[in-house]
């Protein structure tokens, strides 16, 4: 998949998920724009020419250009593999108007048909010259797309740096990164200074990773751990992003290569099976997929401020003091119904038993095993089952769903655990600073150190080491004092942020600005985390 004096090569791998994890019912949006029908190895893309600039669709008139200034909705591309074909680097590209690109006879680029034409296909090679850049030549045509200005072209035979594009990732940048080749996750090593590739299933703040896009360092991309390092080519985490922990995106039958600046991928390695650079060649050790991080939270008791927990075997009890696997849990959206699944490191489901005890002994998605969120404005949130009744805290500490009304004893304090480090996006694009005033219509993101405070309350710290600090006006990152917020988890990637002294929803204007609005979740912006 080298694009130099026109040669390309491509090797026969397994088809694995794909960079679009997402959950169905997503909104529109760059990264949250897929469908039900979306299918595994199927990418959501951005597409960056020479003069940084983003090849992009106008909503009318199908009218394309290469003037995109960020990755927004009409910025965003779907790249779907040619079905039936043994050659991994052959695709289509689909905008978000479901128009296909396409060259006609005359070498013409359109981007007008809902159906798959013969110049609708393009060959994916990447560019020798270790800048990561894919060169797309339209199969019928045999010429290669480029772009001058506004105008889109394919009519050149050899790629030349007007053929050559940049690769913006659209998927979520916070996931959990699985090795096709080892069919495991990867997570920080216990001694925090690796990464290794050897979890059977994602679990905790240690299996959540940011992909760092970085259109100023050649659009290359970095891999960010959830202490706040990046993933060297040597393997060690490193506090600053160096040229060393800088990676280029390639494509191979739907799954994920990242190769460093000597042209080398990376892989587990060893029987640790340690993330770093070795081979030069893909192979199945050197693809990953990247699936989507489910939110996994902790919820304490508001009867006894102990841990729920099932540690103690299949009882769902508020009985412990400390956060580990047995007191953390995956929740589940079900779109039909809205309501929530609650899922174990066993893969068990809290499940509504008869006489109404909760129990993590389900095994699948049953209706008692539904539960229904209602948050309560203080960090807490109520359980409501699938009887009708509202969970509580017996004495003992099991939990019962047994309560008309929403009293202290059914209040659970809730922490988003995998989430130590945090990225937010709003229709108008990401949250970020400038200076120390944070706006909301950022083209890049920026990470938040997300700190657990008491009674479900988060404190969020910048890059520059300060706390926010939010009223009616702004959001500020100045503060040497942390203010507290409340997270309540809206939908499996969105979540609306609450001050936990004003109860004031935090929310995004269309120039960017965002402070605390009302109280009325009416009047909340539900952020995409």
């Amino acid at each position: 998949m080298k694009v130099g004096n026109q040669k390309a090569t491509c090797k026969k791998v397994i088809t694995m998920n794909g960079l679009n994890g997402h959950s169905n019912g997503d909104h529109n949006g760059a990264g949250d724009i897929l469908t039900q029908n979306q299918q595994r190895g199927w990418w959501t893309i951005g597409l960056i020419n020479s003069k940084y600039r983003y090849l992009t669709a106008e909503t009318f008139g199908f009218k394309i250009n290469a003037n995109g200034t960020s990755l927004k909705k009409k910025q965003i591309w779907t790249l779907e593999p040619v079905s039936g074909n043994a050659n991994e680097c052959l695709i289509y590209l689909r905008s978000h108007l479901d128009k296909y690109l396409a060259v006609d006879s005359f070498g013409n680029v359109t981007c007008e048909s809902e159906e798959k034409e013969p110049g609708s296909k393009f060959h994916i090679s990447v560019s020798e010259d270790n800048s990561g850049r894919w060169a797309l030549k339209n199969v019928e045509r045999g010429y290669f797309l480029g772009s001058s200005s506004d105008k889109l072209s394919c009519t050149a035979k050899v790629p030349g740096d007007a053929e050559l594009w940049h690769v913006h990732l659209a998927a979520r940048p916070q996931m959990n990164l699985r090795s096709i080749g080892r069919k495991r996750f990867a997570h920080l090593s216990e001694s925090l200074d690796e990464i290794h590739v050897d979890a059977n299933v994602p679990w905790g703040e240690d299996t959540l990773f940011t992909l760092e896009f970085r259109i100023d360092e050649g659009g290359k991309y970095a891999l960010h751990t959830c202490n706040n390092k990046y993933l060297s080519a040597g393997g060690k985490l490193q506090d600053q992003c160096t040229s060393t922990c800088l990676f280029s995106a390639e494509y191979h039958s739907g799954a994920l290569a990242l190769r460093d600046g000597t042209g080398a991928y990376l892989a587990p390695i060893g029987s640790k099976a340690v993330l770093k650079t070795r081979s030069t060649a893909v192979t199945r050790d050197e693809l990953f997929s990247l699936e989507d991080s489910l939110p996994q939270a902790a919820f304490i008791a508001g009867l006894n401020d102990k841990y729920v927990s099932v540690k103690q075997g299949v009882d769902v009890t508020a009985n412990q003091d400390e956060i580990s696997s047995h007191e953390t849990f995956q929740l589940e959206f079900d779109w039909a119904t809205r309501r929530w699944y609650i899922r174990t490191m066993q893969d068990r489901y809290w499940t509504l038993e008869t006489g109404g005890g909760i129990q993590a002994s389900g095994d699948n998605k049953s209706s008692n095993a539904l539960f229904e969120l209602e948050w309560q404005g203080d960090g807490a949130v109520a359980f409501r089952a699938n009887n009708g009744k509202y969970l509580m805290t017996k004495r003992s500490g099991h939990l019962y769903a047994n309560s008309d009304t929403i009293d202290e004893n059914c209040k659970y304090y809730f922490y988003l655990i995998n989430r130590p480090i945090l990225v937010l996006k709003c229709e108008q694009g990401f949250v970020g600073p400038k200076g120390v005033k944070l706006e909301c219509n950022k083209a890049n993101y920026e990470t938040i150190q997300v700190i657990r405070g008491p009674k479900g309350a988060v404190y969020f710290k910048g890059q520059n080491g300060k706390y926010w600090n939010a009223d009616s006006e702004s959001v500020m990152c100045d503060s040497d004092s942390p203010q507290g917020f409340h997270l309540e988890l809206r939908e499996p990637t969105r979540l609306a942020i609450r001050s936990a002294t004003t109860r004031e929803y935090l929310a995004a204007a269309k120039n960017g600005n965002f402070r605390l609005a009302s109280a009325d979740l009416s009047s909340a912006t539900q952020w995409e985390y």
